[in-house]
């Protein structure tokens, strides 16, 4: 067996799963007991500190992103045909993804299995930042869930609520983002698709060259 020597980076040197969409392989960067937010570090791979959470909003799920992903300008396009727009374009980050399970994972920095169910189509700053939502693989409660509409109301609010609020500051009236829609299982999956087409485009000739 092929050993690494060297730990790889969460976005570019970690594989998305050969299953992928239908089963992604992603990486958790934070979880729902975190008082600070963590972000990667694009440079150099590793979990950093963005901020302190600065209200009382906590993430409800477990968060992070799909490796080899990237939203740009196919998911851009989508968005724009979805809102009928045409000015919207890419964050220029890996694709977000929350996943569900009912089983407490104390710490991030960690990859997973999971298995995309839909979505929310989120603009931020006229930006696609699209939300994927996922049950973790082989959950014994969740994996039921095949799509959407499977999954409680209660947990999709909780959901929405928090990527609604979680940028905003008291006591200021305009929002900063909006979510459009919430997509199911196969918008999911085009979703992916475009992220992982989007990587390609802006980063595979710099893999090719050792870059």
């Amino acid at each position: 067996m092929k050993v690494q020597q060297h730990k790889a980076h969460p976005w570019h040197g970690i594989s998305f799963g050969e299953n992928a969409p239908d089963i992604i392989t992603c990486y958790i960067e934070m979880v729902p007991a975190d008082q600070i937010k963590y972000e990667i570090d694009k440079t150099s791979g590793y979990r950093k500190v963005d901020r302190p959470q600065k209200f009382s909003n906590i993430v409800p799920a477990l968060y992070g992103f799909v490796p080899q992903t990237y939203c740009g300008e196919s998911v851009a396009e989508l968005a724009n045909i979805k809102t009928n727009r045409t000015t919207i374009i890419g964050d220029g980050d890996p694709l977000d993804i929350c996943v569900l399970t009912e089983r407490n994972i104390p710490t991030g920095d960690i990859i997973m299995e999971a298995i995309p169910i839909g979505g929310f189509r989120m603009i931020d700053k006229n930006e696609a930042d699209d939300k994927i939502i996922a049950v973790m693989a082989k959950d014994e409660i969740y994996n039921k869930w095949k799509d959407i509409s499977d999954v409680p109301e209660t947990i999709i609010n909780r959901l929405r609520h928090y990527f609604l609020t979680y940028k905003n500051i008291p006591g200021e009236s305009n929002a900063i983002v909006e979510i459009t829609e919430t997509y199911g299982r196969e918008v999911a999956h085009d979703v992916i698709r475009r992220s992982m087409a989007d990587y390609n485009k802006t980063f595979k000739s710099f893999m090719d060259l050792g870059m």
